[in-house]
């Protein structure tokens, strides 16, 4: 999968940045380099943006009917090339085939979703609001909108916001992580495919050079973005301060409680494919379990078995359950977590650090971690960790385990595993969080539903996903009209 350097695709035209400055592409299962990125510019964005500001001139009169027929032939692309895309996906981002495999299909549901923009779109009008005056909303787009996505999802989430912000009308710029811009040039080159204008999306590799000049220039009506907290609040902030639209997905630390009520066997297979999928590197990984009453002893030790028997290794190997975290600093941040949890007087269940897998001894591993008794207010209690490590509280009853979700600085997902009714109505009535499963472990929406966020793991109003996203891509402009009958025709 050797790609020797990665070019931006602006106006149409995959190009090359003067910049010499430059990354590796790196594998985080065998420290193999997969080609390099460039660092592009304020002058490369410069010209991205003048390239969507010229063909929103024209894009933004074409018909919304006529708008979606390059999505329905860019569906069709994805399912042709689901697998070089999951593969790519395994390859840069370390998931396993399978994983990768399910990211596709939710990235395909983006477009289908857009494909309905002609209905999406429509506003509505009330006749005679006063005697001869009609009155009418109408949508219409922005004009240049852009995208900075994270390495974690690099198929889905930058087509959260591509297929909605084209069909609305408006011209799209995606700045993909530099960690992971292999599968964005992929599906590019099938966009290419499509018979969009030149200049209605654009491809623009780089880091936070980029990053600011998106958020500087005045012809970018709105920016998307997903990654951390801190970043979310800069970029939130930058993009507000300078007049444009902002929603920022930001970090998560999403608790899940265990009422003695729970099925133990199910509750455990969910919660540890949530905790351990994608080695825990997911806004929506279940981090903190908090059990209730006596449902404390069968479930710590039912998750821990869970955790040792998980197998790890090259996410494109048979059998493979878990990859790598994305890069030997993160394995070192999360090793480094776990060290502080178990000084903080949480004990190992199962201690995933020091992991080193046959014929991949270079790859990023940390195994699946379970720290028991971490104090509410610790570390590894509060803190997004991003890898695959769960630590284990427990209180008396569930006032005190929905008290311990609401005191979080984050809001992203919170589930509750139980067989009662009550129980999850008072759960979901109180727990502050924008996504909540009930007997679930990744609540994560479908693309017609916005994709929830509250305090610190969401800036903005309108959310990526659904009718929000419509919103967020379009004006609305009311109309009021009267026509005097003496200024018109006598029939």
């Amino acid at each position: 999968m050797n790609i020797p350097q990665l070019t931006n695709y602006i106006a149409g035209v995959w190009t090359k940045p003067a910049t010499k400055d430059d990354l590796a592409v790196v594998n985080p299962a065998t420290g193999e380099s997969l080609g390099r990125v460039p660092l592009s510019s304020v002058a490369e964005v410069d010209r991205a943006v003048e390239a969507a500001s010229k063909a929103y001139r024209e894009w933004r009169e074409t018909p919304p009917a006529d708008r979606i027929q390059p999505l329905f032939k860019f569906r069709r692309l994805l399912e042709e090339h689901q697998d070089r895309l999951a593969r790519s996906i395994t390859n840069e981002c370390g998931k396993t085939y399978g994983e990768a495999v399910a990211e596709v299909r939710r990235a395909i549901e983006n477009v289908e979703f857009a494909c309905g923009i002609p209905s999406l779109m429509q506003g509505y009008n009330s006749e005679d609001i006063a005697r001869g005056i009609d009155e009418m909303m109408i949508r219409q787009p922005l004009g240049v909108v852009a995208a900075i996505t994270p390495f974690n999802f690099p198929a889905m989430v930058p087509l959260w916001f591509l297929p909605c912000a084209i069909a609305c009308g408006n011209t799209f710029i995606l700045k993909p992580s530099e960690k992971v811009p292999v599968t964005a040039w992929r599906f590019f080159e099938l966009l290419e495919q499509t018979g969009l204008p030149p200049g209605v999306v654009n491809l623009v590799h780089g880091a936070k050079d980029s990053v600011d000049a998106l958020l500087n220039h005045p012809a970018v009506r709105a920016v998307s973005f997903v990654g951390s907290s801190p970043v979310a609040r800069y970029i939130y902030s930058r993009a507000a301060a300078a007049g444009k639209r902002a929603q920022c997905q930001g970090g998560a630390k999403n608790p899940v409680i265990v009422l003695p009520d729970a099925d133990l066997e199910m509750t455990t297979q969910i919660v540890a494919d949530s905790a351990f999928g994608c080695a825990g590197q997911r806004c929506l990984a279940a981090s903190l379990a908090i059990t209730v009453g006596e449902a404390r002893q069968p479930f710590r030790e039912s998750l821990a078995e869970a955790a040792r028997v998980r197998v790890v290794g090259y996410g494109l190997d048979d059998g493979v359950q878990m990859g790598p975290v994305i890069t030997p600093q993160s394995k070192e941040r999360v090793e480094d977590l776990i060290g502080r949890g178990m000084g903080e007087g949480g004990s190992a269940l199962v201690d995933g650090r020091n992991t080193r897998i046959s014929g991949y001894e270079q790859g990023n591993f940390v195994r699946p971690t379970v720290l028991d008794g971490v104090p509410p207010a610790g570390t590894i209690a509060r803190t997004e960790i991003f890898g695959p490590v769960v630590g284990l509280v427990h209180v008396q009853t569930i006032d005190d385990a929905i008290e311990l979700v609401n005191a979080s600085n984050y809001g992203n997902m919170a589930c509750l595993f139980t067989s009662s009714g009550l129980a999850a109505r008072e759960f979901r009535y109180k727990a502050l969080a924008g996504n909540i499963g009930i007997n679930l472990g990744v609540a994560a929406p479908m693309a017609y539903f916005p994709f929830g966020g509250m305090k610190e793991s969401f800036f903005g109003d309108l959310h990526g996903q659904g009718r929000d996203a419509v919103d967020f891509y379009t004006e609305k402009k009311v109309v009021i009209e009267r026509w005097p009958r003496h200024w018109s025709r006598k029939f």
